[in-house]
């Protein structure tokens, strides 16, 4: 919310400077984001009143003006179409200085000039002047035009939490700081009007739940063309709110004022009395920002008995809208529960600060003082005979006491507090105080919606008392080292082995497109959020595939040509009627193997490059890797990892039609695999040294090629005798010299026994059954 300084400060004026009350607010809570000032610095500009006119001797469109300051006339030479005689405006006498210059007593074309006559653009209140800046007619001559236009103001822009729609006021901010300061606040008088004509219409609450309170009047032979006071476009503007009419810049002002939200209807195109009812299905209402939405049961509309005249707390109707030939308004002050209409903006596509103010909580108690407050001003500029006030009230929601405990508040705080300060400082608050032996009963003004627990107003005393006054006292704790299970690696442990393989960390959204769940994980019914914040960030991911890819494809946009990346984070899939979230470790591995070097030749990363990455993570547990299909992968190039008997972790190549969807010159290889496994680590066993050497034996053979080596070895290692220790591929060969269809897989065999040195006759029994498994379970010929 913006605001002006000198605005607040006609409520409550504490004695502190502007950035001194800038912080207090936000030390309390209600972050103040920006102090502007409400016009650049100039000085020596006073109120002058045109005295003559004459044309310059010596060029077409420049006048020599004589203009009265409040000392003798001075004659200065303007260029401005728009002056005339009799007209009050800005002048900067000889010294001033502007925004960017400084004026000087200059000739002319001959004509000695003392002094210039501004614009708005010239004192830097506009970016664009088409003449001279008009003053009122009742301006003081001489007088300073920063003092007349109060211009020595500021414009405070604070940000208040979605719990505090009561600080989206000046009110509402003057109580805050009233609370924080111990200020006195002046609110303004409303004086209720009498009503001077019986007309009135009928209201009628259909949806009471929806809007258990408005409040209506009528106010007959208004001049809707009157101006609006420089006084209230001036604090409009200064809101950020541009002036369009006195009756409209009338509400925008009460509801800045108070933080009530008004509406004024131009009551003769009103047919009969005011329904607030829900919309019907398809009923469509043209807007003041000429859309015309389709509503439909869900939305809170104003109604007359044959139409819909208004979309209640968001924007009126614009066939019921005020203009110029207006002359009959019927005003409307009503409490919407923020329920009906919270998330309708969005819905539409479009806000307004009333919805702003009804999605946070109105204060329902001011409904009939805001309507008060404007009939008042709408007399005051425009005129009019008021009628009396139409009331339409239905259970207003309750304000129900909070028990607050001293002890309580003091061992939350962890600090001493003293009964009358709490007290007190309930009562600046605005809360209705009970107490007994240092037990509060707080009750909550109507317009506080966020106060329902104890600890909520521990946190209003926590605010007022100040939180730089709660000493910062470093917890007292015995510093005691945890042990570290050595069956776990930790995250950390884990970014280090990753990171130590070349691979930089990355985090991504976990919320996703849905269409790269359907791409990369092959899910259509992914975990759609109730409320996303982007469409194109709707769903939850169930891998972190897609997140790395487009990491990937974002590196390779900004011409990086290598790039390896991986992520630890959480996905989200359905269970049955719950949610499982697993946390998983994925990677990605895109162009060279290698950074550019003379000691290597280039080549492009591929699936064994990461399989590597991949199996020294895991060492010195040994992973199986199995051919299989995954909807992001490579059909030919990818494969499950199991670890033991399970499934835990998917690892291959980009499949082609997500490289060219995605934009990427070539295929980058990813892995993913289950954070659990990973973590687990083998608790080291000790073993005694050999004291006997051991012995080699190899053992070649001839395979079918679709026998796989992974079968091979799991045979080899499942039937081996005890004194197998170890057994490894080290040589595939395919050649000429074989038969077509055939390869030839070499194995050490490491032999050795810790009691005695092995004899030849034990090591070829042995070797010999290694070669009978071979020969039996895949007909392999021995070579």
């Amino acid at each position: 919310m913006k605001f002006s300084e000198n605005w607040l400060r006609t409520f409550v004026n504490p004695p502190l400077s502007t950035h001194e009350l800038a912080d207090a607010i936000t030390f309390a809570g209600i972050e103040v984001e920006e102090i502007d000032p409400a016009a650049p610095p100039f000085e020596q500009v006073v109120v002058g009143v045109v005295l003559s006119v004459e044309k310059h001797p010596d060029a077409e469109r420049l006048s020599v003006c004589q203009v009265n300051v409040g000392v003798a006339p001075l004659a200065i030479v303007c260029g401005a179409p728009n002056v005339r005689a009799g007209m009050k405006v800005p002048t900067a006498l000889v010294g001033a200085k502007l925004p960017g210059i400084e004026i000087k007593a200059a000739k002319v074309r001959g004509v000695e000039s003392h002094g210039m006559l501004c614009s708005e653009k010239e004192l830097g209140l506009s970016e664009e002047a088409s003449g001279l800046m008009v003053l009122p007619e009742d301006s003081q001559v001489g007088m300073s035009v920063r003092e007349l236009l109060d211009l020595d103001d500021h414009i405070l822009t604070t940000k208040p939490t979605p719990n505090r729609g009561d600080c989206l006021s000046i009110l509402g901010m003057s109580r805050e700081v009233a609370a924080i300061t111990s200020a006195p606040a002046n609110a303004p008088r409303i004086k209720p009007a009498a009503a001077a004509i019986e007309d009135a219409l009928s209201v009628t609450l259909d949806a009471p739940d929806a809007c258990p309170r408005y409040c209506g009047r009528l106010v007959k032979g208004v001049d809707a063309t009157a101006p609006t006071p420089r006084w209230m476009r001036s604090r409009l503007e200064r809101s950020g709110i541009r002036s369009i009419s006195a009756i409209v810049d009338i509400t925008n002002f009460v509801m800045l004022e108070l933080g009530q939200p008004l509406h004024a209807f131009d009551a003769l195109t009103l047919e009969g009395g005011i329904h607030v009812r829900f919309a019907a299905p398809g009923e469509k209402l043209e807007l003041l920002n000429g859309q015309t939405p389709a509503l439909g049961p869900g939305y809170l509309v104003i109604a007359d008995e044959k139409k819909a005249v208004a979309l209640a707390g968001i924007m009126g109707g614009a066939q019921t809208a005020v203009d110029d030939c207006t002359r009959d308004i019927f005003l409307e002050s009503a409490y919407f529960a923020p329920e009906a209409i919270a998330g309708k903006s969005r819905l539409l596509g479009f806000g307004s600060d009333s919805s702003f103010r009804f999605e946070r909580g109105v204060d329902f108690g001011g409904t009939p003082r805001a309507l008060e407050r404007a009939t008042q001003l709408v007399r005051e500029i425009c005129g009019g005979d008021a009628g009396p006030v139409t009331e339409a009230l239905a259970a207003l929601p309750e304000r129900n006491p909070v028990t607050l405990r001293l002890a309580r508040a003091e061992s939350v705080l962890g600090i001493a507090l003293e009964a009358r300060d709490v007290e007190d400082i309930l009562h600046r608050l605005g809360f209705t105080v009970k107490s007994h032996d240092e037990v509060f009963v707080v009750t909550p003004p109507t317009w506080r919606f966020d106060i329902a627990i104890e600890e909520d107003l521990i946190e209003e005393i926590a605010r007022i008392h100040g939180y730089d006054n709660i000493p910062a006292a470093a917890p007292v704790a015995p510093a005691t080292m945890l042990r570290a299970p050595e069956a776990t690696r930790t995250r950390a442990a884990l970014r280090a082995l990753i990171a130590a393989r070349d691979y930089t960390e990355v985090v991504t959204y976990s919320f996703i497109d849905s269409r790269w769940e359907a791409d990369f994980c092959g899910n259509t019914h992914p975990v759609a959020l109730a409320n996303p914040i982007a469409s194109q960030m709707s769903v939850m991911r169930s891998s972190v595939i897609p997140g790395l890819v487009d990491a990937v494809a974002f590196n390779v946009r900004h011409k990086q040509s290598r790039v390896r990346v991986f992520e630890i984070g959480r996905c989200f899939r359905k269970a049955g009627d719950d949610y499982a979230q697993p946390v998983r470790i994925g990677a990605a591995a895109y162009g060279d193997a290698h950074p550019e070097q003379w000691g290597a030749p280039s080549r492009r990363v591929d699936f064994y490059d990461v399989k590597g990455d991949l199996e020294a993570l895991f060492a010195p547990r040994e992973p199986r890797f199995e051919a299989a299909e995954h909807p992001a992968l490579h059909p030919g190039k990818s494969a499950h990892l199991i670890v033991g008997t399970q499934v835990v972790g998917w690892i291959g190549e980009l499949h082609p039609r997500w490289q060219q969807k995605y934009d990427l010159p070539l295929a980058p290889v990813l892995f993913e695999v289950e954070y659990d496994a990973l973590a687990a680590a083998l608790v080291p066993v000790y073993h005694e040294i050999p004291k006997f050497p051991p012995v080699r034996r190899d053992v070649a053979a001839l395979f079918d090629e679709q026998v796989p080596f992974q079968a091979v070895l799991e045979a080899l290692k499942a039937h081996a005798p005890a004194i197998v220790t170890d057994v490894r591929l080290f040589d595939v060969y395919r050649g000429k010299d074989l038969e077509k269809g055939r390869k030839s897989l070499a194995f050490r065999v490491l032999l050795q026994d810790t009691r005695k040195t092995l004899t030849d006759a034990e090591v070829e029994a042995a070797v010999s059954q290694l070669r009978d498994v071979l020969r039996q379970r895949f007909d392999a010929k021995l070579r």
